[in-house]
This record gives structure tokens, C-alpha cells and sequence, in this order.
């Protein structure tokens, strides 16, 4: 019996093909940052509901699954046409992304090319100006009315016009906890007026390095510096996902800044970390209304995802292992 939603997590669902750096390739099997997200949060609570688009091809057997993990699915749209949902992913020996031509990928492992990534295409950037209505991104009309008891949403990476929409629903909705992970193409030093639209009223803010330097660049080099920026946009609290060193934290009400280095684990698949901390973040701030340990918590998370291949990998962990690895990470902080 599913649980009524606790949390809700926005964003696009994929039909993923990995290649891991090693094992096995793992072909057309559940993804997109939702997901991973979800399984950040059902490590430490349940009642987690799924925004999202799907087409009319998407897998219906993945629902049953994905309801027997805890979810609540009522508010992923189904449209009545095909979505290309597909999303190639190819790691090398040193686990470093590779996303083009599938087919030299399969060769060199010695793989024949799976019949799902024929005419498959590398993704290009989105073309904001010419969003298509087959868009998986999901729109404030999806949202069933029972989700807004929810109060509290983790909006994952989507191009902009559906992040700003979302934001705009649920702050007119009172949502007491809104988290937000960018996405990458829009962080840009030209959007940042637009940006700084939908900073203002949200809990958490949570790029990557990456992103947020490519959002400063030409301003500063001092990350503390951008998060300071961010945070006087109305923005509560800043966490960057800084990868293998861990997360930054910025609290703008207390101006202190934290590094939180990463739970050390042998890596196996490095997907899904990064939206597997947004998710465990959420969580761990509803559950203790404490930054710090709603970073320690999503940080459990992705070391939990990166174990393994499987989206709902950190579902698998051995009973007390998320609370024994939080426990031994509370000396680990520093203030900087």
C-alpha cells in the first residue's frame, strides 16, 4: 500500500543504455534524474510522488516497479504519442563521461548494437524557443491536487521555461521546502537576470561546480563568492556538488560557509549521484531541519548510488548501513 506523498520530485524520466566502465551493458532500463532523486529520499523516508511526461511507448510494466520501490506515480502523464526518452551513457576506465556515437562504443567492447539505439542521435543543446508539446518535462496542469499537501518538492535539471513555471505553481501553492538543481544548459552569465527570478523564495539551491562557475564565469573564481551571490537573491541555502570532494554549503541566514568532503567508497557507476544527493538533501532537511545534516544525508545517498548500476541501487543497501555511514561522518565538517 502505497504511502501519500511526503515529498514530490519533478523532472524527466529516461530509458537509459550504460555502459559502465565495467560488467555488463545494461540496456533500456528506468532512469533520469527523478528517479535517482526518489531513491535519495526513500534511503531515509517514504511517500515519495513522481512528476513527469512520458509517451504512449514508455514501458508500463516499470510503473508496477516503480510502485513496489514506494512511489507514487499518479503524477507521471502518459501522452497519447511516442517520446524518445532514450539517453546513451558510455564510461571509460577512469569513469568519465562519454555520450557520442554508441556504435564505436559497443564495438570496442566487443558488443553488438542493441536494436533500441538504432537512428539514435547524441543529445544537442535544447532550442528553448522551439519546445516541442511532446516535452517530458512536466507542466503545472499534471500535478494531481492531493500532491500539494506534499509541501515539500525537489525540482531536478529541465530546461527553463519548466523549471520557472513549476517554481512559479508551487510558491503560489505555499510550498513550505522548494530545492532546485539547475540544469545545465541555462546557467549561463546572459541568463542571469532571468535567473535571479526564480532564486528568490527557494530553500535550496543545488548546482554542480561546474554549473555555477560557468554562471560566474568572467565575474569570479571564488566559488564562495558566487554562493554569497546566489543566496542574496532571496535563496536560503546554496549547496554545490563539488563530485569526489564532496559539497560546499552556504547558509544565507547564518552567512557560514561548510566543506563536507565525500563518504569514501569504491565507485562503480557515477550516474544518478548527483540528483541521489538532491534527494537525500530533502529528505534529511525535513527530517531534522538542519542543513548540515540534510547535506550529510544527501551525501549518504549518492555514496549509497554509486555503489551500483541500478537507479534504486541505494534501496538495496544493507539494513543500517545509511545510519552507521551518517554517524561517522559528523566529525568530518569544516567551516571554512
Amino acid at each position: 500500500m502505497l504511502i501519500e506523498p511526503t515529498y514530490l520530485v519533478a523532472g524527466q524520466l529516461q530509458r537509459d543504455i550504460l555502459l559502465p566502465a565495467d560488467g555488463q551493458p545494461q540496456i533500456d532500463v528506468p532512469g533520469g534524474e527523478p528517479l535517482y532523486a526518489a531513491a535519495g529520499m526513500l534511503v531515509w523516508d517514504k511517500g515519495v510522488g513522481v512528476l513527469a511526461r512520458v509517451g504512449e511507448d514508455y514501458p508500463r510494466d516499470w510503473f508496477s516497479t516503480f510502485k513496489k520501490k514506494g512511489l507514487d506515480v499518479r503524477g507521471v502523464r502518459i501522452l497519447p504519442e511516442p517520446m524518445d526518452l532514450r539517453n546513451f551513457l558510455a564510461y571509460d576506465g577512469q569513469n568519465k563521461l562519454q555520450q557520442n556515437n554508441p556504435v564505436a562504443h559497443f564495438s570496442r567492447l566487443g558488443f553488438p548494437l542493441p536494436k533500441v539505439l538504432l537512428g539514435f542521435q547524441p543529445p544537442t543543446q535544447t532550442n528553448e524557443l522551439q519546445i516541442k508539446v511532446a516535452d517530458p518535462s512536466p507542466r503545472p496542469m499534471d500535478i494531481p491536487s492531493d500532491y500539494f499537501d506534499a509541501k515539500r518538492v525537489h525540482l531536478c535539471g529541465m530546461e527553463f521555461p519548466s523549471a520557472s513555471r513549476l517554481v512559479s505553481c508551487f510558491r503560489e501553492a505555499n510550498i513550505s521546502t522548494l530545492t532546485l538543481d539547475p540544469q545545465s544548459n541555462w546557467m549561463q552569465p546572459t541568463r542571469w537576470n532571468e535567473i535571479i527570478l526564480i532564486l528568490n523564495g527557494l530553500s535550496a539551491f543545488l548546482p554542480s561546480e561546474e554549473d555555477l562557475r560557468a554562471l560566474f564565469w568572467g565575474k569570479t573564481d571564488d566559488l564562495v563568492e558566487m554562493m554569497k551571490a546566489i543566496a542574496d537573491q532571496g535563496c536560503d541555502l546554496v549547496v554545490v556538488k563539488c563530485g569526489s570532494r564532496g559539497q560546499i554549503l552556504y547558509d544565507g541566514c547564518s552567512h557560514k560557509c561548510w566543506q563536507i568532503p565525500a563518504y569514501p567508497v569504491q565507485q562503480v557507476h557515477p550516474t544518478g549521484a548527483g540528483a541521489s544527493f538532491c534527494g537525500g538533501f530533502l529528505a534529511g532537511y525535513h527530517l531534522t531541519y538542519d542543513p548540515l545534516q540534510a547535506v550529510l544525508h544527501g551525501n549518504i545517498s549518492a555514496s549509497l548510488t554509486i555503489e551500483g548500476v541500478s537507479v534504486f541501487h541505494p534501496l538495496e543497501a544493507a539494513p543500517g548501513l545509511a545510519k552507521a555511514r551518517l554517524n561517522s561522518m559528523k566529525d568530518r565538517l569544516r567551516e571554512i
